[in-house]
């Protein structure tokens, strides 16, 4: 590894979460157009420290000419040259993704497993770039700090997903992971009840409405949850306006809040989930926390999504069980109620 270390702390949570092989990051330097290697994290030792790119040049100067994310899967070495690599390294590479850094540059990544990265990842890794953006332009100071903690909360909820496989022990550690994150003071989850016309609070960072770890149903347009569930889109308020932040309605003993988040879950360009965080106090909702709390509800979608594949192939299972177990030989003995024929 080499570059900054905040940098490289983040290349290396990116490997992490892709389980890629390399994540290298290209920036600025002093002459022209020339784009210096910044700092990497490689599973291998064949990185070149004195790699330069410029707009047009290989696949990462495609990224820079045309500021677009770029995905290749499978990867194809004829396809252009990666930029980072001394000669035989990139031979093994399967799979690329790479996206613009706002503030110029680029991020790179890549991995020896064959359709490894999904649009889905890229649209995570243009969140890692945006915050890589926002800890070359702000002050250093709290903002790496803050930058630091997000990363590593990431990394957390990414093991959440292959450590807990049922949904109450994940949803309760993720919402745990989400206060120490953001350091508010509460989260929640409501989920989309069938008929659409209720949703139900199905998990608290604080016990607050669950006290028996029954879920609560509420009317669909109950507080800000209803209205993200209505318009499928974010809401974020800082408390500045001294008006309570209902993120469930007027509720009786429910605390007074004044900041809240509220993001949709979608599955199957469907919302099908609200995340809420909450706190008494007003808080400074910067662009580093609306790009942690966006990644974060990603992979929250992801473990929804693969918990709503594996129920559907549950059910079809049975379905599928005669061509699991081969062909069988006809028997007439046996066939379901054969035709008589008239003359019998």
């Amino acid at each position: 590894m080499a570059g900054n270390q905040l940098e490289k702390h983040v290349l290396d949570i990116i490997c992490s979460i892709f389980d890629a092989h390399t994540a290298a990051l290209f920036l600025p330097g002093q002459e022209g157009e020339a784009h210096n290697l910044a700092a990497w994290f490689s599973l291998g030792d064949n990185i070149n420290e004195d790699a330069v790119i410029r707009p047009g040049e290989g696949i990462a100067g495609w990224i820079l000419l045309n500021r677009e994310p770029l995905v290749i899967c499978p990867f194809d070495q004829h396809e252009g040259a990666l930029g980072y690599y001394h000669s035989g390294e990139r031979e093994g590479i399967k799979a690329f993704m790479g996206a613009p850094i706002p503030t110029g540059g680029v991020v790179c990544v890549d991995s020896k497993r064959q359709f490894s990265f999904s649009d889905k990842d890229s649209k995570i890794l243009q969140l890692f770039a945006e915050l890589l953006a926002m800890q070359q332009t702000m002050s250093v100071n709290n903002l790496s700090t803050d930058i630091a903690r997000y990363f590593a909360n990431l990394s957390l909820i990414q093991n959440l997903r292959f450590r807990y496989l049922r949904w109450p022990v994940f949803l309760q550690n993720f919402l745990n992971t989400m206060v120490a994150a953001t350091q508010l003071e509460y989260a929640a989850f409501a989920s989309l009840e069938g008929s659409g016309n209720a949703f139900l609070v199905e998990g608290e960072s604080t016990p607050v409405l669950l006290q028996d770890a029954n879920p609560l149903r509420m009317p669909v347009g109950s507080g800000i949850t209803g209205w993200v569930f209505h318009n499928g889109q974010p809401v974020f308020t800082d408390g500045q306006s001294g008006q309570s932040a209902a993120i469930f309605g007027k509720l009786p003993g429910f605390p007074d809040f004044r900041s809240a988040i509220c993001l949709p879950v979608i599955v199957n360009k469907s919302t099908c989930g609200v995340l809420s965080l909450a706190s008494s106090q007003t808080i400074d909702i910067d662009e580093s926390m609306r790009s942690f709390v966006h990644q974060a509800v990603d992979h929250l979608a992801l473990f929804l999504e693969t918990l709503y594949l594996k129920n559907r192939l549950k059910k079809n299972l049975p379905r599928g069980r005669l061509a699991t177990e081969g062909g069988r030989a006809y028997n007439p003995n046996f066939a379901p109620n054969p035709r008589k024929r008239d003359n019998d």
